[in-house]
């Protein structure tokens, strides 16, 4: 049996069973392998894991309990991850995949670790130095730039794409996803009522990140984005649903829980849009529609969070499950707002 560190078992892991799996899988492991489960994850869940000689990773699975059949696909998240593997989009190397499921209970993937900083709070802010603020708010646009640029028509990607719209899959994915959990009449289902009349058609087609902002970020001190992580939402569709994602989520650090504020010294929403604009070379007609899109999507996602928070799911996490339950309809709120030019965009 392979050396464990006992008092280093979070939820989600057979400590033993995993231990063994990287010692077979990956080079140079010294065990016991110490884990430690990163809070304030609402999807996937990710662990830090470190070896006796320091060696450090990072492991991401599913939640535990049981899950809608086309969610929390790790394997298909390590695949994006080694697809773009040494070219221009900054990733973390991914050095296994399991999809044993007797190591662990689930698929799980690992990773380097990757030093950086994920912005999400005013702690995590302080840690970049304010000169390095407008950097980073154009560091983080013009990454995701290189992310639509990424060539979708030729090799493997070319393969992953589906015929018609992108927007139309999403609103048929969530809406089913929606009914799975149970979510009944109200804001959400209203919203999406508005957003299927008013869909726009698609004109840029690339890679999508599907959940692109600075909390799925790792950036140096210096301004710079090191990594992009949380990949399990990407596909390839209508990238302004990403652009509409990141200026929704950098406008609403009243429901997000942070963003990026120009009174600390980061660029405002605006300017971030009009640096994609610039960058790309495609105009932002579509724009709003996008972001009242991207807040709908958060708002189903958050009826998913809330739902498995209540059934346990996500392991010790302290959260305030009132708040959660909450969120779905103030999302879906302010995207009504947006999408009926009541509220900003």
């Amino acid at each position: 049996m392979a050396q464990v560190d006992a008092a280093s078992e979070p939820i989600g892991l057979d400590a033993a069973r995993v231990t063994a799996w990287f010692v077979e899988h990956l080079p140079d492991v010294t065990p016991p392998l110490h884990f430690e489960l990163i809070t304030g994850g609402r999807s996937n869940l990710t662990y830090r894991v470190r070896d006796e000689a320091g060696t450090r990773w990072v492991l991401r699975r599913p939640p535990t309990g049981e899950l809608l059949s086309s969610a929390h696909d790790v394997v298909r998240e390590w695949r994006i991850l080694d697809l773009l593997a040494g070219g221009p989009v900054p990733v973390p190397p991914v050095t296994g995949c399991c999809t044993d499921r007797s190591v662990t209970g689930a698929d799980f993937y690992v990773m380097k670790h990757v030093e950086g900083i994920v912005l999400d709070d005013a702690e995590t802010v302080a840690a970049i130095p304010r000169p390095n603020r407008p950097t980073a708010s154009r560091s983080i646009v013009d990454t995701l730039a290189v992310i639509h640029a990424v060539d979708t028509t030729t090799g493997p990607l070319a393969q992953l794409g589906k015929p018609g719209s992108y927007l139309e899959r999403q609103l048929r994915r969530w809406s089913r996803q929606l009914t799975a959990g149970g979510v009944g009449p109200g804001p959400v289902w209203d919203v999406h009522e508005l957003l299927t009349r008013k869909l726009p058609a698609e004109r840029w087609t690339g890679l999508v990140h599907g959940d692109f902002r600075p909390g799925n970020l790792l950036i140096g001190t210096d301004g710079q984005v090191r990594a992009v992580l949380d990949w399990e939402l990407w596909t390839i569709g209508d990238v302004m649903a990403d652009l509409g994602w990141l200026t929704a989520t950098w406008a609403s650090a009243d429901v997000i829980g942070w963003a990026p504020d120009p009174a600390d010294g980061f660029l405002d929403v605006d300017t971030v849009a009009s640096r994609y604009a610039d960058t790309t070379g495609r105009d932002l007609d579509d724009l709003r529609y996008h972001q009242g899109f991207a807040l709908w999507k958060l708002a189903a996602i958050a009826e998913g969070v809330a739902a498995r928070f209540r059934a346990g799911a996500m392991g010790d996490q302290e959260v305030d499950i009132d708040a959660l339950a909450q969120r779905p309809a103030q999302l879906a709120e302010m995207a009504r707002a947006v999408l009926t030019g009541r509220g900003p965009g």
